[in-house]
């Protein structure tokens, strides 16, 4: 019963895992306000049951307001919420910044802005939040404070808003008042700020394409998207004597930067990068040089870069930028005119102070150098070795591994009197099992090491866990071949250290593989999250129905033994062996055998639906894009 213990638990903190945003939005939603919930949930289309409300209708420059966030009826509650005050007209800048509160239930986020939007700290239920927002002193004009507010996870509203506050010249107006306690009716007028609830914008029909393998070299995200003019990001570039134009296009998942890396392998490190970064309501351009150990890109003198023109609108970043052909940085001499490059795609959710954070969007680099000089549409570089990673872990720790610990756990007295290779069926089948998922798992480690050339960046726990999941597996049968004979004094220890290792890296594996669907290499979907869910509760739900069988047995086997019948050691009585019960024997399978054969050829075949479709997710990521592939090739 303990690992069935150890397996609710583990449930329960997957479940929690898989609810997005628990701690409040991130800056990636700052120009949507749009949650990712469920991998696409939509928010609601009916007017919304709450209000923001702010204290005064005029206000001074650099004078503070108070506002609330309330329902319409004093028992409603809601659990999340972002938000910020914008001007009235495109493109609806976000001005003004938040105090901090004391009572500990909003935190504070920079949307091109120092402390100018409002999220929640935790979901627990609200009823009123009061906040204080100060005018800015180089702002006139109306403002209307826009606003998610989340009800619970699948019911919220995006793009409500506030009646307009006007701020004019500091003295022209009253100082704040208190918040009226008269609740504001619902307006049913649409909010003047409606972003799209679309997360990945397809930059389609565009001039960027125009040119693309004859006049220019192109280089787009999902690959293959070239020939589709569908990209959700995009860089050219087009050679004039000694310049070079680089010009990057992404709205998806709503970037806080793109850039281009030019280097001479196909990884980020050590390479000359161009970042295109919305601040402050327009794109600015950094030249950046990225470093190997530790990973980060550094910024550097831009005086080879001009940037040409640039636009930032509706998620969208888009940048031409001019550079010199020949330039050299950190000691490294780029000759765009007659040496060969790859060129590198990346895009991340954030920024930090003096650089551009992590790739967390995005990550590609071609698939081959060429010379800039001669127009070419890029490939992307394989990602063979990750999917093969991924695959070979699924089929590991999903598939074999739970097969393997589940026959030993429960079926030592089933198919009694028959062997495999002169080894009891249960036994043999284990091992079967479980030298798969040690080789599953040992070359899957080898080929991610292959791969990434080293310890991966990405800011997830993935990589940690993952090691110390490789660890636990790979002593586990080391430790079997050494295990005391089950007469030996020492043999419980044995016992109860191999099943606490195997479970404990079964556990470990199954939450890796929940982290590593946030991994933007993996390009897995985030509804795969219910997929992982679903196996859990199902091999939860196994485990239970096994358990009040395996006690049902032990009962009825107890009586047994008060009728003067021999009986066996059973699974959990195995951990600590008597010596009198060592050279007990029975000629026959114990109670319900039959049912738990039925049982496990349900569950194998539920446990290979599972792998076949995580696997098939895993191999084809991005599957929606290998999905409208396969259409678009049938159809044609």
């Amino acid at each position: 019963m303990l690992s069935f213990v150890l397996l609710c638990t583990i449930l329960s903190a997957i479940l929690r895992l898989s609810h997005p945003l628990p701690n409040g939005a991130p800056q990636s939603v700052c120009h949507t306000l749009m949650p990712f919930h469920g991998g696409g949930i939509a928010p609601q289309n009916s007017i919304s049951p709450f209000n923001i409300v702010p204290s005064v209708s005029v206000i001074g420059q650099g004078q503070t307001l108070r506002l609330e966030i309330e329902g319409v009826t004093p028992e409603l509650t809601f659990g999340g919420f972002m938000l910020q005050a914008r001007s009235v007209s495109p493109p609806y800048n976000i001005v003004g910044r938040f105090n901090p509160t004391v009572d500990g239930l909003v935190k504070l986020i920079d949307c091109n802005g120092a402390d100018n939007s409002a999220t929640h700290v935790s979901p627990q239920p609200k009823r009123r939040l009061t906040f204080e927002w100060e005018a800015p002193a180089d702002y006139l004009g109306p403002v209307v404070f826009n606003g998610t507010v989340a009800q619970d996870y699948a019911t919220f509203w995006v793009g409500m808003e506030s009646t307009p506050v006007q701020v004019v010249p500091r003295g022209g107006a009253p100082l704040p008042g208190g918040i009226s306690t008269t609740r504001r009716p619902i307006t049913s007028t649409r909010p003047v700020f409606s972003p799209s609830p679309v997360q990945s914008k397809i930059l389609t029909t565009d001039a960027i394409y125009d040119g693309c393998g004859t006049t220019k070299s192109c280089f787009g995200f999902p690959d293959g998207c070239l020939a589709q003019r569908q990209c959700q990001a995009i860089t050219t570039v087009t050679a004039r004597g000694e310049r070079f134009y680089f010009e990057l296009k992404s709205g998806h998942n709503n970037p806080a930067w793109v850039a281009v890396g030019i280097s001479t392998d196909n990884r980020m490190m050590d390479d000359s990068v161009i970042e295109c970064v919305p601040e402050a309501g327009r794109v600015n351009v950094y030249a950046s040089w990225t470093q190997a150990r530790p990973y980060n890109a550094v910024r550097q003198s831009g005086n080879h870069l001009t940037l040409q023109n640039s636009s930032y609108n509706d998620g969208v970043i888009h940048c031409t930028v001019e550079r010199l052909a020949k330039t050299t940085m950190m000691g490294k001499t780029f000759d765009l005119l007659n040496e060969q490059y790859y060129l590198l795609l990346a895009a991340g959710s954030s920024t930090r102070d003096g650089s551009v954070a992590f790739h967390d969007i995005l990550f590609r680099a071609t698939s081959r150098s060429a010379r800039l000089t001669d127009p070419t549409n890029f490939g992307a570089a394989s990602v063979l070795l990750y999917r093969l990673h991924g695959a070979f872990m699924l089929i590991a720790w999903i598939g074999t591994a739970s097969a393997g610990i589940l026959v030993a756990r429960y079926f030592k007295q089933t198919w009694v009197g028959r062997q495999m290779c002169g080894k009891d069926m249960w036994f043999a089948w284990h091992r079967i099992f479980m030298v798969s998922t040690w080789t599953l798992t040992m070359v899957g480690f080898i080929l991610i090491f292959v791969e990434v050339q080293g310890w991966s960046q990405a800011q997830n726990p993935h990589a940690i866990l993952g090691l110390i999941t490789t660890i636990l597996c790979f002593f586990q049968p080391i430790g079997a071949l050494f295990r005391p004979h089950p007469g030996s004094k020492n043999r419980p220890f044995f016992n109860w250290g191999h099943w606490l290792g195997g479970n404990l890296a079964h556990i470990l594996a199954i939450v890796t593989i929940f982290f590593a669907v946030k991994l933007p290499r993996a390009e897995l979907p985030e509804w795969m999250d219910w997929i992982l869910v679903a196996f859990v509760a199902f091999h939860v739900f196994m485990h239970f129905v096994f358990s009040i069988f395996l006690w049902a047995q032990i009962a009825g086997c107890a009586s047994d033994r008060s009728n003067g019948q021999r009986i066996t050691a059973f699974p959990m009585t195995d951990m600590t062996p008597s010596r009198s019960s060592m050279g007990s024997e029975r000629k026959q399978d114990s109670p319900y055998s039959k049912f738990r054969k039925i049982l496990l050829g349900i569950y194998f075949t539920l446990l290979t639906f599972f792998v076949i479709a995580l696997v098939v997710i895993a191999v084809l990521a991005p599957i929606e894009t290998a999905v409208s592939d396969i259409k678009t090739k049938i159809t044609n």
